[in-house]
């Protein structure tokens, strides 16, 4: 398990787009396993929606991205830098995420190139049930 304060010496953002709260299962380089508490007090839900507020997909995609970011910061043969979105393929949305929900976001390492391309599998879910899936790829930024 790794806690907050070990994800903020891991990835680079803060509020309000620290997105990741505890990460539950980890095997470095590989997969990790992690949640996101979504609360009412977050600073989208002012305005996406009022009096419906649904968390923006966009923020759950970057979300798994975060959680995808820990697996390539934690490889040994990779250089140190800052690595970025590059793309995502298949990304589908399955049903809303609203305050209260707890976001429980899986990545599995899919592949490497050239030591500065990867991509994660990614999948979110709550309460069991499927929220957003699809892969995502990230690149090294020079």
């Amino acid at each position: 398990m790794l806690s907050c304060e070990q994800i903020l010496g891991l990835l680079p953002h803060r509020y309000p787009f620290a997105l990741v709260d505890r990460v539950i299962a980890h095997d470095p380089g590989k997969s990790a396993e992690a949640i996101k508490n979504v609360t009412f007090n977050e600073p989208q839900f002012q305005g996406h929606f009022p009096g419906r507020p649904l968390m923006p997909g966009v923020l759950i995609v970057e979300a798994m991205a975060q959680v995808g970011g820990l697996i390539v910061t934690q490889m040994p043969d990779l250089p140190k830098g800052l690595f970025v979105f590059a793309g995502i393929d298949g990304v589908r949305f399955r049903r809303p995420v609203v305050p209260g929900d707890q976001l429980r976001i899986r990545c599995e390492l899919i592949s490497i190139k050239r030591k500065r391309f990867g991509k994660v599998r990614a999948q979110a879910t709550v309460e069991g049930e499927l929220v957003c899936s699809g892969e995502l790829m990230f690149s090294l930024v020079d």
